[in-house]
C-alpha cells in the first residue's frame, strides 16, 4: 500500500478546508483540524434553509492515483456514513465532476475503509452523471462529505489515506 497523508503536519501535506452546505443557503457547520496525528472532521449537520451537507477538502496539491485500484482510509466515526469526494480537471457545463462514495463507520472504533476507484460515481451539485471517468493520474482533490439527512453533531477522525 501506497500511503498518501498521514496527518503528522509535515509540509508537503495537503492544507484542509471546509465547504459546508452555506454556499447556498444552509445552515450547516463543520471543518478540519489536525489533532495527535488524525485529521478531525467535526461539526453540526442542519437541514434549515434546504441545507444538510458539511465537507472538507484538500487544496493546493495534485495527486497521481496511477496503477491503483482501490482507496484506504483508517477512521473512527460516530456510526453514520461518510462520503469519500475526489475531483480532477473533469467538468460538466463548466462544473467540476466530483467522483464520491459512500462508506459505514462504527462509533468510536477505529475500521479500514477500502473504496475501488472503479466505483466511486461521477456527479455535478448530487446529480449523478454516466461520465466522463476520472483521469488518475490528475486528482486534484480529496474530500470527505457528510449529507445523511440527520441533524445533530458529527464526528470523523482519519488516521491515514492511501492506495491500493
Amino acid at each position: 500500500m501506497q500511503t498518501l497523508m498521514q496527518f503528522d503536519g509535515i509540509a508537503s501535506e495537503p492544507r484542509w478546508v471546509a465547504v459546508n452546505d452555506g454556499v447556498m443557503g444552509g445552515r450547516s457547520q463543520g471543518g478540519p483540524a489536525l489533532v495527535d496525528g488524525n485529521l478531525q472532521f467535526r461539526g453540526e449537520l442542519s437541514l434549515a434553509n434546504n441545507g444538510g451537507f458539511s465537507s472538507v477538502r484538500t487544496v493546493g496539491q495534485a495527486f497521481d492515483f496511477s496503477g491503483a485500484t482501490t482507496v484506504v482510509l483508517r477512521v473512527r466515526g460516530d456510526g453514520r456514513p461518510y462520503q469519500l469526494r475526489l475531483s480532477g480537471a473533469e467538468r460538466f457545463r463548466g462544473i467540476a465532476v466530483s467522483y464520491g462514495g459512500e462508506f459505514a463507520t462504527r462509533a468510536g472504533q477505529w475500521v479500514e475503509v477500502r473504496l475501488p476507484l472503479a466505483s466511486l460515481e461521477p456527479t455535478v451539485r448530487g446529480m449523478r452523471l454516466d461520465g466522463p471517468p476520472i483521469d488518475q493520474t490528475d486528482v486534484r482533490e480529496i474530500g470527505l462529505l457528510i449529507a445523511d439527512k440527520r441533524e445533530g453533531a458529527f464526528a470523523l477522525d482519519v488516521d491515514w489515506i492511501g492506495l491500493e
